[in-house]
């Protein structure tokens, strides 16, 4: 396959300025492609001091014909570099992303891989002709990034993701205004959108829980608190300036979503134990919902490890699911395209999971023109948007940046399905 595009010109660069979208098209970034000190110093892992390209890079083929390791075509460019993130903007911009949607962290009182967007993507000379937003990755850390251990149980715990009140009110809530104020923060009716990753532990920490391990049920006074929050939150922005904030959660935490029935899981309000999907939405103030990675079908996590799934059967799932869940409320749904799954990388070498296999660059733009018709069709609401997990998930299989395997063969295939003027 040749890794020359096409695809990326100043004409291509230029409409997407001069032109309304039909639909926005928002790329995530995992930021840890760089030598955040925390990771040495606090977890005890990636000392050549690269972040988890380490992984990448020390990543081993568990069967014959398994592509690893992954060999970014670019080279090893750190997330923190504005110049490595010059080039992404403007082979992302090309390719029709015109959004990146970047995971933040914040652990142990202080941000974590932060310098990814505030040293990287805002100081790049191109950054403000790319709109980004912020995902809030509030979920527990454990051995999961170690390629040696590998554990995601919480016997594990390094980190916890719980913050309580008056931390969200005082540390957080401004910070994630500084970035409402930045000219090409993404906004939805004006309203900079702010997504939710963990919802379920966003509650727990709130409500006072101290211990992760203990995984407490979700009550209603738990939810009571949590919405104390978001009208605080939105408060602070309509002080900033702005209508108010587009609350983003995660459909995992509303919504069956990894097995085959779609129905709701929202936790109890107040007055109500088993409310609906659009009930729970109205109390706590949600305007939309969206998954970091597209769902897979339930016999993917079941045994043998060695048993992978075709590409061709994990999409048209997804997409099921998608339509089920249009059907299911009235909160608009960004459907997400994932571009694969493979996460052994993390895992130690004698230890094989399960991937998704033969993820062409051609039935990916399937996937892609899928959601965009679903996007265009049964999402609520004037906004149209589909999200791509992800721009650079190298360790999770899921990258839409090259490599030299396909060259440029994702990045192609997404500007033929979302940039609509070339």
């Amino acid at each position: 396959m040749s890794i020359k595009t096409v695809a990326f010109s100043s004409l291509a660069l230029a409409a997407g300025v001069l032109f309304a979208r039909q639909v926005d098209t928002a790329a995530i970034i995992w930021p840890a492609y760089q030598g955040d000190p925390r990771w040495s110093e606090e977890l005890g892992i990636f000392k050549h001091g690269l972040g988890e390209w380490q992984n990448v890079y020390e990543g081993t083929p568990r069967f014959e014909g398994h592509y690893q390791p992954v060999v970014p075509y670019w080279g090893y460019e750190r997330d923190d570099d504005p110049k490595a993130l010059a080039r992404q903007i403007d082979a992302a911009l090309a390719a029709g992303v015109n959004v990146f949607i970047y995971d933040w962290y914040w652990y142990a009182g202080r941000p974590f891989l932060e310098n990814a967007l505030n040293n990287g993507f805002l100081q790049a000379p191109n950054n403000e002709r790319m709109k980004f937003y912020i995902m809030w990755a509030n979920h527990h850390v454990t051995g999961l990034w170690d390629n040696k251990e590998a554990d995601s149980s919480l016997n594990t715990l390094k980190w916890s993701c719980f913050v309580t009140s008056d931390e969200f009110r005082s540390k957080l809530v401004p910070r994630f205004i500084s970035y409402f104020k930045k000219p090409n923060y993404y906004k939805i009716d004006n309203k900079p959108v702010f997504w939710l990753y963990n919802a379920d532990d966003f509650y727990r920490g709130i409500a006072g829980e101290t211990d992760a391990r203990k995984h407490a049920k979700i009550t209603a006074d738990m939810t009571a608190k949590a919405k104390a929050e978001f009208d605080y939150f939105r408060a602070e922005a309509k002080k900033a300036g702005f209508p108010g904030i587009h609350l983003q959660f995660h459909a995992g935490y509303l919504v069956s979503m990894w097995n085959d029935k779609t129905e709701s899981k929202c936790p109890p309000i107040p007055g109500n134990d088993k409310p609906s999907v659009d009930e729970f939405a109205a109390y706590l103030g949600i305007d939309s919902f969206c998954t970091y990675n597209a769902p897979r079908p339930p016999e993917f996590n079941r045994p043998p490890a060695t048993n992978h799934m075709e590409y061709a059967l994990y999409a048209p799932h997804a997409m099921k699911k998608y339509d089920a869940i249009a059907e299911l409320t009235n909160v608009p749904f960004f459907p997400t395209v994932s571009t694969g799954w493979d996460n052994n990388a993390r895992h130690p070498a004698h230890v094989t999971k399960k991937i998704i296999v033969n993820n062409t660059p051609e039935l990916v733009e399937d996937f892609m023109r899928k959601c965009k018709e679903h996007a265009l069709t049964k999402t609520k609401g004037s906004k149209k948007l589909v999200l791509i997990n992800a721009w650079n998930e190298w360790t999770e299989g899921e990258s839409l940046m090259p490599d030299t395997k396909r060259g440029y063969g994702f990045l192609n295939a997404c500007s033929r399905v979302f940039f609509e003027n070339n």
